[in-house]
This record gives structure tokens, sequence and C-alpha cells, in this order.
């Protein structure tokens, strides 16, 4: 059993020691594996700075084989990563050139037999990079074999900068040289002082206008070019412009090549590089000044003499001119005009002054305007204003950026050329439609116008008549036309006789249709011919007709003459006879006669009468017709015969109730002419009036004196006339038997024998109140 125990024993702490050796040997593995990443951990923070670093290591063994991150390869171009030094050039056109990659392997082997260091500045074969390398033996305890270490540093940026800085130090020198020459050269004094305001530089045109040798001299002597002013010496103002830093100017008067002259002077501040200068000769510049300072007053005196408005503004839109016409046809006032007011402002007054077009949208429309000052041409166009006034508006930019408004009142050559118009359409118009075929040739025989009927006529084309041909051209198309063509040397000559001796010709020309054209050729003031021509035709077939109507018509009227002769004569006959017995039973020849027989008898004797006085009409209007009525010529005294009339007719009108009265002036005088028949013309008028009268009626004579003449009015209040009885009664040619009743033919008689004697016969009438009748005669 104590066998068995001492083994177990054994075992147990055979068991024990290695329980202890394992956990001894589990803490140490521990420790070496924090120690192992700890490592790794370093050597990941060491491979990224490598990775990142500026410089990328290289090691080159002896062999010939390289150990490099894959970061040399991306930088390279190269597509697989390089084993070899000589991989690092890529015959494709990759990696570094060959002839570096040469002296590369060059340095190296020098490097590993001698263990010295070198630089070597490399290229790429496709690229702009550059690369530095730098070399030395590798630490013997890592690579024993006498391997070379590689930094590569990408001085692409660096080397670029420093490119630049050359290229611009390059530029900066010849800038600088450029700028001296340019100084020297200028033809302006330029000066140059040092921070105790010392002259230390000068140029050419410096030494000129002081009249020095050269600009040693000028500077040894301290030679200023401007003198002094108010006991201001020029370092005195340079001082001033260095103590403000701020550029200083100011013109003074200063002799410049041995002439006085008015120059400015600019004194330059260049902080501790001291002041700069130079004088520029403002003689010319003022001498231009005052030239245009009179040219300006000059151009405004003449654009105020000038009818057209006229408005000048500035390159900020304001007003710096307007002449006294703009002023009148905008209606400004000087006052206003003095404040400078802006373009857009000054449309907005001449609105208000009713003196801008009508448009639907202003502030559009005066946008537009505006537009004007950004314009590089002319803007033109028409203004109608509200009161008819018809301006031309002409906007001209100015070399100044400014703009010239000008303002022409076209309100009369508006009018002219309206009216113009109108007599050009007038004119054509008339000419065709006139009977007659019209055409003016010049002075030179070509035709300038003409009207329709004269193409018509002549059968000739619109185009050829366009061509305004002469007339020795035209001449062979007439002859076309007429019965005989050798009679157009006719026209020919009317036209050569009217041009040479200024006087009217005519002449007469048969067409072969057998149309007749009487033409006349007439001269005009201006120098040209008017030719015209009148179909004759028709005038004289109605020529032919009317003669025979004539004959006709006198036949007829020897006849009606012959006809009132014998009426007169076989009326006349058997009135007699009938009043005679008509008297005689009257008078008790045949013994009494009872009172119906004796009212028989008077009635007898009143028709005879009555029907004696309408043959008397008939006669007398028919001669009078005919210029045959016999009229003598006395003084007759109106007032007596107008009282005898009345008189005469106051039975009558009494007889059918009817109130005669004459109202008579003072001072009617008397007329010239037949009483016979004044009195026949005045008594059909009061007969009239009083047959026509209604019962209880009134008939007026009413007669007074007007100037040299003597009005005579008889109206009366019957039922008057209806208008187409007045209008027939009113022409002299209506028929009998248009005329109303019997009495007609005694008022056309009347107004016949009232005309006869120089004066007039007026006859008024409404229907229902009543007429009258108003005669005019001249005094004597």
């Amino acid at each position: 059993m104590l066998g068995n125990d001492g083994t177990m024993a054994v075992i147990g702490l055979l068991l024990a020691l290695w329980l202890v050796a394992a956990t001894v040997i589990i803490w140490l593995g521990l420790s070496t594996r924090r120690k192992a990443q700890k490592t790794l951990r370093q050597t990941a923070r060491l491979t990224r700075l490598l990775e990142t670093a500026p410089a990328i290591p290289v090691v080159v063994r002896s062999d010939g084989k390289i150990e490099v991150s894959e970061r040399l390869s991306r930088l390279l171009g190269l597509e697989t990563p390089a084993e070899n030094l000589s991989e690092l050039h890529d015959p494709a056109g990759q990696g570094v050139t060959a002839e570096d990659l040469a002296k590369l392997d060059d340095h190296v082997r020098e490097t590993q037999r001698t263990g010295g260091r070198f630089r070597l500045a490399m290229k790429l074969e496709s690229s702009d990079r550059r690369f530095m390398v730098v070399g030395n033996m590798a630490d013997t305890l890592v690579y024993p074999n006498g391997a070379a270490l590689l930094w590569f540093f990408d001085l692409t940026d660096s080397i670029h900068d420093w490119e630049d800085s050359r290229k611009e130090a390059a530029e900066a020198r010849a800038a600088f040289v450029a700028l001296s020459g340019l100084i020297e050269e200028a033809p302006i004094p330029m000066w140059h002082r040092d921070n105790d305001l010392q002259i230390k530089l000068v140029n050419k045109a410096y030494v000129q206008a002081v009249e020095g040798e050269n600009s040693e001299q000028i500077i040894s002597d301290s030679i200023e070019l401007v003198e002094e002013v108010d006991g201001k010496s020029a370092e005195v103002f340079a001082a001033a412009a260095k103590e403000a830093g701020m550029t200083q100017e100011r013109i003074i008067s200063s002799t410049l090549d041995g002439e006085r002259r008015q120059i400015k002077v600019v004194d330059i501040p260049l902080g501790e590089a001291g002041v700069a200068g130079m004088a520029i000769d403002m003689q010319e510049l003022e001498d231009a000044r005052a030239q245009f300072r009179r040219l300006s007053d000059a151009q405004r005196d003449l654009l105020d003499m000038m009818s057209a408005g006229v408005a000048q503004f500035d390159a900020d839109e304001s007003l710096v001119f307007a002449n006294t016409p703009f002023q009148r046809i905008f209606a400004l006032r000087d006052q206003w005009l003095d404040e400078k007011p802006e373009f857009a402002r000054l449309l907005d007054r001449m609105r208000e002054n009713g003196k801008l077009p009508e448009v639907r949208d202003y502030p559009e429309w005066r946008a537009r305007r505006e537009n004007w000052f950004r314009s590089t041409k002319p803007n033109e166009e028409n203004w109608l204003l509200r009161d008819g006034t018809h301006l031309r508006v002409l906007a001209q930019p100015m070399p100044s950026s400014g703009l010239l408004v000008i303002f022409e009142d076209r309100t009369e050559y508006a009018q002219l050329s309206s009216a113009r118009d109108i007599l050009l359409r007038v004119r054509t118009a008339t000419f065709d439609n006139l009977f007659e075929a019209i055409a003016v040739f010049a002075s030179d025989g070509k035709l300038s116008i003409w009207n329709r009927r004269f193409a018509e006529n002549w059968s000739l084309s619109e185009e050829l008549l366009s061509e305004h041909p002469r007339i020795d051209e035209l001449l062979p198309e007439l002859a076309k036309l007429l019965k005989k063509p050798s009679e157009i040397s006719v026209i020919g000559e009317l036209l050569r006789a009217t041009t040479a001796n200024r006087e009217q010709q005519k002449g007469e020309v048969s067409f072969d249709d057998g149309r007749i054209f009487q033409i006349s050729t007439v001269p005009l003031p201006d120098g040209n011919v008017l030719f015209a021509m009148l179909d004759m035709t028709d005038s004289l077939k109605i020529e032919q007709a009317l003669r025979e109507r004539n004959a006709a018509l006198s036949e007829a009227d020897a006849v009606k003459n012959k006809f009132l002769a014998n009426m007169s004569y076989e009326f006349r006959t058997p009135l007699t006879s009938i009043g005679g017995f008509a008297d005689l039973l009257k008078s008790g020849v045949a013994g009494d006669l009872p009172d119906q027989a004796q009212e028989y008898v008077d009635a007898i004797i009143a028709s005879s009468e009555r029907l004696s006085q309408q043959i008397n009409t008939v006669l007398d209007y028919s001669q009078g017709e005919a210029g045959s009525l016999p009229m003598t010529s006395e003084s007759i005294d109106l007032e007596k015969m107008l009282l005898s009339l009345e008189e005469k007719f106051q039975e009558e009108a009494v007889s059918r109730a009817i109130q005669l009265r004459a109202e008579l002036k003072e001072g009617l005088g008397s007329v010239s002419g037949d009483e016979q028949r004044l009195q026949q013309a005045i008594g059909h008028i009061l007969d009239n009036s009083i047959r026509y009268g209604k019962e209880g009626g009134e008939v007026l004579l009413y007669a007074e004196t007007s100037g040299k003449t003597v009005q005579i009015v008889v109206s009366d209040d019957g039922p008057g006339m209806e208008p187409d009885q007045l209008e027939a009664l009113s022409d002299d040619k209506a028929a009998d038997d248009e005329k109303p009743k019997s009495s007609g033919l005694g008022l056309a008689l009347a107004k016949q024998l009232i005309e006869a004697h120089g004066g007039t016969f007026e006859l008024k009438s409404e229907l229902g109140a009543g007429a009258t009748v108003l005669i005019t005669l001249p005094r004597q």
C-alpha cells in the first residue's frame, strides 16, 4: 500500500510540477504575445509613417534585387511592382528615364563598393514629376551583405515652385528694365527722391526741361524742376505727400524748355522707397479746354437759334443743356431745368404737361427710352402729341457716354405733306375722271403725267407709260390708231410749236374706229406742255341732232304763234259779240228784263270779261316766253300805282267778305318800267290772293324801301299750297295743266313781268298758313 501511496505521491508531485511549469509557460507565452503585438503595432505605425513620409526607402542588395513598397511603383507609373533595380525603367515609356537609371546604377555600385553617399536628380519618361535620390550604405546588422539604401524624394512641387520663382524673377527683371526704359524715355519729366527727399533719379525729359547736361549733373547739383510756391519748395510738398501717405497733385506755372507753361505736379509716396514725382504739361489741355468752352458756348448759342428743340444729357442721365425751343415745345421753366433733372424725371414732367404721346404702358415706354443711353446707334422715332403736334425725335449717343436728343417740330411739314398727298390724290382722281384725255410732256419731250383716259384712248399699257417715254417714241404707237397714220405728225408739230413758241395750239384727229378728237396743247408755267384731247364724236352727233330739233322747234313755234294769232282773232270776235249783245240787253234795248234775266245778263258780261282777261293773259305769257312782249319805259309813282290797285280790287274783296288793306311806307319813290305791265303783274297777285282767300280773311298789300330797292309784299291767310303745287307755280316751264286751277298762269305771267323789270319774284306758302309773294324792284 505504501508503495502504491508513494507512487501516487510522486505522480501528484509530478502533476503539480507540470501544472506550475504549464502556468509559467502560459504566462511567458502571454507576455511574449503582448510584446509581439506591441512590436506589430509599432511596425505598422512605422510602415504607415514610411508610406506617408516624403521619402520612399529602397534597399538594393548586392545581387541587384531591391526591396521597395508598391508606392514607388505607383509614383513611377509602373504596372507591376519592381523587383530589380533595372525594372525601374519600363521600355514601354514608364518609370525613370533610361539615362537616369544608368546613372543611378553607377552610383549604387559605387556606394556598395566604397560606402560613399550620393545625390541624383531623376526624371520620369511620361510625366513632369521630379525625384531626388539620396543613397548610402544600409545598416550591416540588417543587411550584412553590403546592400545600398536609397531614399526617393518627390520634389515635383518644390521644383515647380523653384522654376516659377526663377520665371517670376526673370519677368520682374525684364519688367524693371522695361519700366526703367519707359521712365527714361517718357515724354514727361519724372524723378525719384530717397527717404531724405533728395533727388536720386531723373529721366531725359527732366534733364531737357531744366536744360541740364545730364542726369548725373542734375542729381549732384540738386536742380529742381518746380519753383517755390508761396515760399514752399518742392521738397516740402514731397514731404507732405510722404507724411500723408497719399498722392498729392497741384497745378502751377513753371518754365519748361524755356517756355512758361501750366503743369500738374504729382508727388507719389512709395513708403520706405521714398517719393516719386512727375510733371504733366497741362498747357495744351488748358488751351483745349478754353477752346472747347468757346466752341461749346458758340454751339449752345447756335442751338438756341435753331427751331428744333435740343437737350443734352450727361453719362449719369442728368440734363446738362436745353435750348430755348426745347423749353417752348415742352412748356418747361428755366428754374426747374436749372436743377439738372434726370432723363426719367424730365419725361415725367413732359407727360404732366401733356407733351408726350398717349401710350398704354407708360413705365415700359419710358424704360425703352432710357435704354437710349446704353445704345451705340442713333434712335429715331416720331411722336404725335395730344395737341396734334408732330415731333421727329432723334437720340444721338455722345462720345462722352452722354446723349443728345433733338426734337424737330414737323407739324407744319406733316400738314403740308398731308395736304400735298390729298392734292395729289385729288389731282389723280380729277385727272382720271375728266372727260378729256390729259398728258403732260416735259420740255425735253418726255411724258411725265397722264390720266386713265389718255391710256385708254390710245390703248397704251402701264408698263410703257411708267417708263416715261419721249414723244418721238410714242408717236409710232399712237399712229396705229389713226384713220390716216400720217396725221400723227400733226400731234408732234403741235407739241413742238407749243414748247418753242409758248402759245396754245389746237387741232383735230380722226381714229380708224370713227371717233373724232379735238386736240389742244397748252404751255404751262414750269416749261412743260399740257396735251388734252376731247372726244367730239358724241358732241358732233348731238350738235347735228340739236340743229334738226331746233329747226323742228322753230317750225313748231311758228305754228304756235299762228295758232295764238288765230285763237286771239277767233276767240275775241265771238266774245265781242257776246259782250256787246249782253250790254244791249242790259241797257234795255230789248225792253225791260225781269230781275232773274238781269242777273243772267250780268253773269254773261262778267264771264265774257273774265274769259277775255284770260285770253289776254295767255297771249301776253306766250309773247313773254317768245321775248316779243311789247313794253314801254317810263317813271312810275309806286305809291300812286299801288293805291289805285287797292281801290280797283276793293270791290271784289268786299264781295268775298275779305278785308283788303294797304300798308305803304313813306318815301317809296318811283321805278322805271311799263306801268300797265306792273299793274297787270301785281293785279294778278292780288286777284289770286282775293280769289283763294278764306271768307272773313285779310289780304295785305305792303311796300317799303330797302337801300336801292323797293320791296312789295302781298300776303293772305288762305288755305295755302302744297309743296308740289308751289313747285309747279315756281317752274316757268310747267305745263298749264300742272298749275293749280286758273291762277297759276297769272302768277307765272306776274313773275315773268317782274323779272322783265329787273326785279325778283318769290312765292312762299305752307298748307293751311296762307301764301306770301315778295317782289323786289330796283328804285329809280
